[in-house]
């Protein structure tokens, strides 16, 4: 049976971690170590918990379903085909495919081009970027030659530097906690784990990574789950280095510039650090850092979304539609809405991430615990989803009322009569209600149909 050699399966580690790791992954660690200043590791162990336990649990869990498909089609088929899609959608062109070139963009070249030519910059600096994206992107079985070989190593290289940098540096006086994280920082930095979003992105990236194991000749359907396990495992352990890194870089620049936490922002912390430690190079190399974070999230986010609507929807109205056309489409609908409209794309884009997150931890962990309890009681991911989904279904509408300037009262006194709904963790209830439904639906099932 053929297997993986040890330099393969290091790329092809890499190939998944520069899948992974993009602009929100540079800027929540460090602005997570500038507010928890002398609280940091506490902070910085919380937010590993969830920004890497769970997406790699997602990547375990898919695997050894068999995918996604067969993992949601727990529920029902129908169900499976439609958060499916309302994920592939929500993570690729209508939120984080455009916001991967707006906000290279803004980190850049914003600094260095005057207010009035901003916007024809943008448009040439996108336009560049996604056709770069898009030849990158043509074969994804082949994604590992140009991400795990070159432009995953190249970007830990550079966020190595930075460390280092920090390391010369040191912290003269640590901080006090701030912001949201004067208290409980181990809790707060779980909660903010969840801006990543990687969960959703781990639950087909697996996808794109199976398709470059079997581009290696292994043909046995098993190794193959084997060996994207591996690589998830391996993006584990890269992950948790450099979030380590990455929250104390904020900590250091922290203890150089005080924040806001209110109105900065993760960009403005190493911003503040780079410029202070680089001077004006600084600027030019901390754009750097994010084009190649944000180019390798954007090469593999459009094939994960075309290789997935050319599977489900090879044809189109009778018509035949290619991967390349699927990609295609792709490309262009991410590259105008990143010149246009972006903002309210990320207003709106948010209530429904935040919907979707809790139905995807449910399945998850259901997956997890398959064998020793969820195969027992087949019943609890029909009445753990839906109990979940109703509330963050709920929940998204209050949010984009509030969004478009309305509000429900209402509703929100609803919501927040759940018991740790102001820790956003309001889901939970529901989830352990819907288990035990589940439970006992499914003995009435099962006795049901004893002779």
């Amino acid at each position: 049976m053929r297997t993986l050699n040890s330099r393969q399966r290091v790329v092809m580690t890499f190939t998944f971690f520069s899948m992974f790791f993009g602009a929100g992954n540079l800027i929540f660690p460090p602005f997570v170590g500038a507010q928890a200043g002398a609280a940091t590791i506490p902070a910085a162990i919380g937010f590993i918990v969830s920004a890497v336990g769970l997406p790699i649990l997602g990547v375990l869990a898919v695997t050894f379903a068999d995918g996604f498909d067969k993992l949601a089609g727990r529920v029902s088929p129908k169900f499976a085909l439609f958060l499916g899609i309302a994920i592939i959608l929500t993570i690729g062109p209508c939120f984080a495919i455009p916001r991967t070139a707006t906000t290279s963009f803004e980190m850049m070249v914003v600094p260095l081009v005057p207010d009035g030519s901003k916007w024809i910059a943008q448009l040439l600096y996108s336009l560049l970027f996604f056709t770069l994206a898009f030849l990158f992107a043509q074969h994804p079985e082949k994604l590992s030659k140009v991400l795990g070989r070159f432009m995953g190593p190249l970007l830990l290289v550079l966020i190595a530097v930075l460390f280092v940098a920090c390391l010369v540096h040191g912290i003269a006086t640590a901080t006090a906690p701030s912001g949201n994280y004067q208290t409980n920082q181990m809790a707060r930095g779980f909660l903010d784990g969840y801006q990543t979003m990687d969960l959703l992105a781990a639950l087909y990236f697996g996808i794109v990574i199976s398709a470059n194991v079997r581009a290696l000749n292994v043909t046995e359907e098993s190794q193959v789950q084997r060996e994207t396990a591996i690589a998830g495992l391996g993006t584990g352990v890269l992950l948790i280095l450099i979030y380590g890194a990455l929250s104390y870089v904020g900590a250091v620049s922290g203890s150089i510039t005080a924040i806001n936490a209110n109105s900065d922002t993760g960009a403005t912390v190493l911003t503040n650090l780079t410029s202070t430690i680089f001077g004006t190079a600084g600027t030019i190399f901390l754009g750097i850092v994010f084009v190649i974070a944000c180019l390798n999230v954007c090469t593999g986010l459009i094939c994960t979304c075309a290789t997935y609507f050319h599977t489900k929807f090879p044809t189109v109205a009778g018509h035949t539609v290619s991967y390349r056309a699927w990609q295609l489409a792709f490309t262009i609908f991410s590259f105008v809405v990143s010149n246009a409209g972006l903002s309210l794309i990320i207003k709106v884009s948010v209530p429904v991430l935040s919907a979707l997150y809790p139905i995807s931890i449910v399945l998850v962990l259901l997956a997890i615990t398959h064998t020793v309890f969820a195969a027992r009681f087949p019943r609890v991911y029909f009445w753990m989803v839906l109990l979940v989904g109703i509330v963050a279904l709920i929940g998204c509408i209050a949010s984009l009322v509030t969004v478009f300037g309305g509000s429900l009262p209402w509703l929100e006194s609803l919501l927040n009569a759940l018991p740790l709904q102001h820790q956003q963790l309001g889901w939970l209830t529901p989830a352990a209600i819907g288990a035990v439904i589940g439970v006992i639906d499914s003995l009435r099932i099962a006795h049901k149909d004893k002779p």
